[in-house]
C-alpha cells in the first residue's frame, strides 16, 4: 500500500502520521510539501495535524489553498481515501471538501486532554475494523474544533449518515462534560457523503503505538483503512 502525508508550513503531527501509517502497512509514506504540484501515487493521503501558516486568517484558511490541494482535489474526484486529522481536519473543510466549519472552541480555550468516542458506524473504509458504537479513548490537542453548521447543512450531516464520530463519556453517554470544546451535537469527526474522506479533530495517529499508547485506539482506524486500500 502506498500512501502519502502533505507537510504544511508548521504541520507538526506529519511524522506521527507518517509512523502510524508504517507500522499499519509495514511501508513508509512519502511526504509531500504543500508547494509541489503533484501527488506521488497513492490509496491514501493524510493531511495532519499542526497549525498551518500559523492558523492566520482562519486555522486551515491558507493551507487550503496551496499548490498541492489541486491535486487533492483530483485524488478526492477519483476516490482515493483522505484522512484529515486536526488542522487536516480544518484543512478539508476550508477546501470544501468537507461540509460545515472548525470555529474556536466553546470557553476559547485551547483544550488539551484525553476524550472518549463513540463510533457511529462501522461500514466504512475509515471504521470497519471497530465496531458499531464501540467507545475508544483518543487525545485531543486544539482551540478551532468546535463544530458547526448551519441548520441544513447540519441535517443533511446527520441525515446522511455522515457522522464517524461523537464526543461521549467512557460509558458512551453524550454529555455536556464529554464534549471538549461545544461541537454542535457532539461532533468529533464526519465523512463526506461517498465516506472516502474523513475529518476528525482528536488524534488517532498519537495512541496508534503499543509502545507508548497503553491504550492503541487509534491504531484500528490506520489498519483498516490500509487494508480496504490494499
Amino acid at each position: 500500500m502506498k500512501s502519502a502525508v502533505i507537510v504544511f508550513p508548521a504541520s507538526n503531527c506529519d511524522r506521527d502520521a507518517a509512523d502510524a501509517m508504517a507500522l499499519a502497512t509495514g511501508h513508509r509514506p512519502t511526504m509531500v510539501w504543500h508547494r509541489d504540484t503533484e501527488l506521488p501515487p497513492a490509496d491514501l493521503i493524510v493531511l495532519p495535524g499542526g497549525f498551518a501558516y500559523g492558523d492566520y486568517l482562519r486555522s486551515g484558511a491558507m493551507a487550503a489553498r496551496s499548490p498541492i490541494m489541486q491535486a487533492i482535489h483530483s485524488a478526492a474526484g477519483r476516490g482515493v481515501p483522505i484522512l484529515g486529522i486536526c488542522n487536516g481536519f480544518q484543512v478539508l473543510v476550508e477546501a470544501g471538501l468537507l461540509p460545515g466549519a472548525l470555529m474556536r472552541n466553546a470557553g476559547l480555550r485551547f483544550v488539551h486532554r484525553m476524550v472518549h468516542l463513540s463510533v457511529e458506524r462501522n461500514d466504512t473504509p475509515f471504521t470497519q475494523a471497530y465496531d458499531k458504537g464501540q467507545v475508544i479513548e483518543v487525545p485531543v490537542a486544539h482551540h478551532d474544533g468546535r463544530y458547526f453548521a448551519e441548520s441544513a447543512t447540519l441535517d443533511r450531516v446527520e441525515g446522511d449518515g455522515l457522522v464517524a464520530f461523537r464526543y461521549v463519556d467512557s460509558d458512551g453517554r453524550r454529555t455536556q462534560a464529554a464534549n471538549p470544546n461545544g461541537s454542535l451535537n457532539d461532533i468529533a469527526g464526519i465523512f463526506n457523503p461517498t465516506h472516502r474522506i474523513l475529518g476528525m479533530m482528536p488524534h488517532p495517529e498519537r495512541v496508534s503505538d503499543p509502545a507508548v499508547a497503553t491504550r492503541p485506539d487509534g491504531m484500528a482506524l490506520f489498519r483498516g483503512i490500509a487494508s480496504v486500500a490494499a
